[in-house]
């Protein structure tokens, strides 16, 4: 996931979720400080990078939105760093998921939590750097095959589509 060297360290980051709990919204805050308010839902996967300097060392993340979510951990085990996101606080009276209920499951799953709110800016900021900085423990305390290049690792993963559901009505 990482590959460290000269050019500093790069990493990918994947924002998942249901549609329309704001993903793409704490990405356009953390990378360009931006929030719109009449966002159309994302049909299909954005991309938008932001570098960073942490304790001295150059940072590059690839951030993907994307609307899976089940599948990441099996798929990826323990070289995954999670974070969870319980955003939108600045819609509190219409919260789905009460906040112990998130604390919960962020620890069952081995993820942090944050409250994040991408409209007031509130914890986005907070949430990335925490997350870059567990990314960089990671990759530093991993022990790499002395023969491999660094950020040589590749894992193929297969991504198999559910079978289509049957209309109910109207055109779409």
């Amino acid at each position: 996931m990482a590959a460290g060297g000269a050019r500093g360290h790069q990493f990918k980051v994947v924002l998942l979720g249901e549609g329309c709990v704001g993903k793409t919204s704490l990405v356009l805050r953390y990378c360009e400080d931006k929030f719109n308010d009449k966002h159309i839902s994302t049909l299909q996967a954005s991309f938008l990078t932001k570098k960073l300097n942490i304790a001295g060392k150059r940072v590059n993340l690839a951030i993907w939105v994307k609307n899976w979510v089940k599948e990441l951990r099996k798929m990826l085990g323990s070289e995954v760093t999670l974070c969870i996101a319980g955003n939108k606080i600045d819609l509190e009276k219409q919260r789905n998921v009460p906040a112990d209920e998130a604390e919960a499951y962020a620890t069952s799953v081995g993820a942090k939590h944050f409250h994040t709110s991408a409209k007031l800016n509130k914890g986005v900021e907070e949430m990335f750097l925490d997350l870059t900085k567990r990314m960089l423990e990671k990759d530093s305390n991993s022990k790499p095959d002395a023969t491999a290049k660094p950020g040589s690792t590749r894992r193929n993963i297969q991504i198999t589509e559910d079978e289509p559901q049957e209309q109910k009505s109207g055109c779409c």
